[in-house]
């Protein structure tokens, strides 16, 4: 096992990481859901779960990696954190994706045929904010606050970041955000979500493997 995954494994759900910014963090994020609500923009906050969603499910499989290589996840998060949820995923990581796919709907044109430089605006968007998200994870990886141990995911394989790790998140979110009927987009953002439940209750209450 490599170092950074036995250093993320030392601190993998230790309260005493614990700091107190992650308290107005959380708060913000809580605002900007209850603004949206406020606003009744339901699409919106759906769109964002559903993108929250899609990490979850990815830092789930991200971990089981470690647990059936014994050698490291295919990212990790070892170091500064107030609390590391699972070796690739920590407290930090998860509000920023609850709050980036609710942005990312903020800047959609309101017809979703309208195009951009020939592409579809919901495509156009998916694929520029998902290059960026690779170029941040890029940094994060220069700086080792995210770690990368495998020869096929890191700075030299950016598209393989790009199709795993973004784009399929903007596109569940894009998708939920453009459903017409409210009642798909719920049964869609609770399918995600609870399939998450589902796998967390399984493989980390039940098995302990993550």
């Amino acid at each position: 096992m490599t170092e950074t995954a036995q250093k993320a494994l030392s601190i993998l759900r230790e309260p005493d990481q614990f700091q107190w910014y992650i308290i107005p963090i959380f708060v913000f994020v809580i605002y900007l859901y209850y603004n949206e609500l406020h606003k009744k923009e339901y699409d919106a906050v759906l769109a964002g779960l559903a993108f929250w969603g899609m990490d979850w499910f990815n830092e789930i499989w991200n971990a089981l990696v470690l647990h059936f290589t014994n050698f490291a996840p295919v990212w990790g998060a070892p170091w500064k954190t107030a609390y590391l949820i699972f070796v690739g995923l920590n407290i930090e990581i998860t509000l920023m994706f609850a709050t980036l796919g609710l942005a990312s709907t903020k800047i959609l044109s309101d017809n979703k045929k309208t195009k951009i430089l020939g592409i579809n605006n919901r495509w156009f968007f998916a694929i520029i904010n998902s290059i960026f998200a690779v170029i941040i994870e890029e940094y994060l990886n220069y700086t080792g606050a995210l770690t990368w141990e495998y020869s096929w995911w890191n700075a030299t394989t950016p598209w393989l970041i790009f199709l795993i790790g973004y784009l399929p998140f903007f596109i569940v979110a894009y998708m939920v955000y453009d459903m017409k009927k409210m009642k798909n987009k719920i049964i869609t953002v609770g399918a995600i979500l609870g399939f998450d439940i589902i796998c967390i209750i399984i493989f980390s209450g039940i098995l302990g493997w993550i």
